[in-house]
């Protein structure tokens, strides 16, 4: 299982593509460098009215499934 720790910041108005059906994926970068595309719907839970802000883990099994992500902050 790995780990990666994400800092994500993303406005709402660039996160109304997914509701707007143009986008189902967000192309994100860990803080060691690798880039995570994530399903956008695992954001919604900390989406706010200014977007999702914030230190994430995201912990992926050794066959690359997401198996959690969660608040650091």
């Amino acid at each position: 299982m790995a780990s990666l720790v994400l800092d994500i910041a993303l406005p709402a108005a660039r996160l109304q593509a997914v509701y707007r059906g143009q986008a189902n994926r967000v192309l994100l970068h860990s803080r060691d460098g690798r880039r995570v595309s994530l399903p956008a719907h695992h954001l919604r839970a900390f989406l706010s009215h200014a977007g999702v802000y914030g230190c994430f883990a995201l912990e992926v099994s050794p066959a690359g499934e997401l198996l959690s992500l969660r608040r650091l902050d």
